[in-house]
């Protein structure tokens, strides 16, 4: 049948009152619509009755098929004689579809379609007509690129584009000219200056700081003698003011330090300096007892005198000299400050778990690794309270994600909310191995007590 549709077309006229207001000739397969509607293959005149948009002929299977409805008259030729569509409907010959009726067509089969009063659509399968030529103006009259162009501005271009391309071509034929080497000699002084910049110039000093300079030099040995001579100055004149400036000296030496001490009253009226230095000062004064210290010597008998050590016993005086000393040794003053450790002990219950999701044996397991980091939050604050114990009932929630959720301290015996505070936050990092179906509530209690 494909054959047969290639060679012939469908062949689709309007007519009105017996004259035909258009014809189609479909050359190329597809479905045909008649209706009001302007996207229609035929345009009908308006008319309230007829649709909008209705397909008559469609293309399907590589063949043509009649649409028409149970309300729409009309005959088909099919071989010898003609059926109208009521016997098309009644023998089956057309099939139903929905409420429309498609009927297969051949390309021998002709007929009418009567769409509203006097409109009716008349169809047939014809050879293609040969296709139409497409119309020509004479020769004389069809003109040319040459003369729908403008020719000046043609010429105008090609020289523009001759011009060019010749000084381009002659640049490039020709030689580069080519470049002398320059020596250092010869190149121009501003390329020297520029790669070899000159040396700035030292500021000359002014007159007035080189005087300064000059002034100070000068000064310098004056200023030694002037620091030696107030050494010479200092020195008395005469036995008389040496005396004076002793006396001035022992006056001022004698409240102060040691000497205070030793000058203070005794038990045999002479003061204590005069029971250190025995009867031999006669309870003279200060200066007259350390007249004759020169230094440190060693002590003889015959320094020591007759009267021999006090205390009326006998003995030889040994100098220091002859003591001997054998390396140094350590003293604690007690100046080192040490810690005392102080531990503690923590113990935990079985907790309270809400929900079966949650094994309390890997729980108990699973904060029992982890309890060191609770001792450590009771240590901190044992080192302040050594009597610090008690019980902390804490109350928290497992996430589905294994994580904790609120986290509060139900129970603190202990009467100190850091330690609270610090399990809060070593609970807050725990990441569960459990994973339940919703939030899971837990109490776990800590007794907390010294380990000593």
């Amino acid at each position: 049948m494909a054959s047969t549709q290639q060679s012939r077309i469908l062949r689709v006229g309007l007519l009105q009152d017996g004259r035909i207001l258009e014809e189609r000739h479909l050359r190329r397969p597809g479905d045909l619509t008649v209706g009001r509607d302007a996207k229609s293959t035929l345009v009908l005149p308006l008319s309230e009755d007829l649709p909008a948009r209705f397909t008559v002929f469609e293309y399907r299977a590589n063949q043509y098929n009649l649409v028409f409805s149970a309300g729409m008259k009309g005959r088909v030729h099919l071989g010898s004689s003609d059926v109208d569509f009521e016997a098309l409907r009644a023998d089956g010959m057309a099939m139903q579809r929905g409420h429309q009726y498609v009927l297969p067509l051949q390309e021998s089969a002709r007929g009418l379609v009567e769409l509203d009063g006097d409109l009716s659509l008349f169809f047939q399968f014809v050879p293609p007509p040969p296709a139409a030529e497409k119309p020509q103006l004479p020769p004389d009259l069809r003109g040319g690129l040459w003369r729908t162009m403008d020719r000046v501005f043609f010429g105008i271009l090609a020289a523009s584009l001759l011009l060019h391309f010749s000084g381009a071509a002659i640049i490039i034929a020709s030689e580069p000219p080519p470049e002398p080497e320059l020596s250092l000699d010869e190149l121009p002084d501003r390329f020297a200056r520029v790669l070899i910049p000159p040396k700035p110039e030292e500021p000359k000093p002014r007159a007035a700081e080189t005087a300064q300079a000059a002034a100070a030099t000068e000064e310098k040995p004056q200023s030694n003698d002037a620091q030696d001579k107030p050494a010479e100055a200092t020195r008395p004149a005469n036995a008389q003011e040496a005396a004076a400036r002793r006396a001035e000296v022992v006056k001022k030496v004698e409240g102060k330090g040691l000497l205070k001490i030793l000058g203070s009253s005794g038990s045999g009226g002479g003061g204590a300096f005069a029971d250190v230095l025995g009867g031999s000062t006669g309870g003279g004064e200060i200066a007259a007892a350390l007249a004759g210290a020169g230094g440190v010597g060693i002590a003889t008998e015959a320094s020591v005198g007759a009267t021999g050590p006090r205390g009326g016993g006998t003995g030889n005086v040994a100098g220091i000299g002859e003591l001997g000393t054998s390396g140094a040794g350590k003293v604690d003053l007690g100046s080192s400050k040490k810690e005392v450790e102080v531990s503690g002990r923590v113990t935990s219950s079985t907790p309270e778990v809400e929900s079966s999701d949650v094994d309390r044996e890997a729980l108990a397991r699973y904060v029992k690794v982890r309890l060191k980091a609770i001792q450590n939050c009771y240590e901190k604050e044992l080192k302040r309270n050594p009597s610090l114990k008690g019980k902390v009932m804490v109350r928290f929630s497992i996430l589905p994600s294994g994580r904790t959720g609120d986290i509060e301290i139900e129970e603190n015996t202990l009467g100190n909310d850091a330690v609270g505070s610090c399990i809060r936050t070593v609970i807050r990092s725990w990441v569960f191995p459990f994973k339940p179906d919703d939030e899971v509530p837990v109490a776990y209690p800590f007794v907390f007590s010294p380990a000593g």
